[in-house]
């Protein structure tokens, strides 16, 4: 374990910010999932509704340092060649 205080508060530091992490990928696994959805459902209008929403959750993320800034960008063209792909 920490043997001094510095690491102690590390350590405390480590973890508030992994919390918040997980956090913010969950709610954008969440968003794209919803997304994901609409899109194999043939939900046109859905998809277009939930793609604004769902991709500023992605440059959000990314923003955060959460995910890495060419996942955001692959994942953000995925979804909207996706949606665009339904017409």
């Amino acid at each position: 374990m920490a043997n001094n205080r510095s690491t102690e508060k590390r350590i405390r530091q480590s973890e508030k910010r992994r919390a918040r992490n997980r956090s913010h990928r969950s709610a954008l696994r969440t968003a794209v999932k919803k997304l994901r959805a609409a899109v194999a459902e043939g939900d046109a209008a859905a998809a277009k509704e939930l793609l604004p929403t769902t991709l500023s959750a992605v440059d959000s993320t990314a923003r955060k340092g959460v995910i890495h800034a060419n996942v955001a960008a692959r994942t953000k063209s995925r979804l909207t060649r996706a949606v665009n792909a339904l017409g």
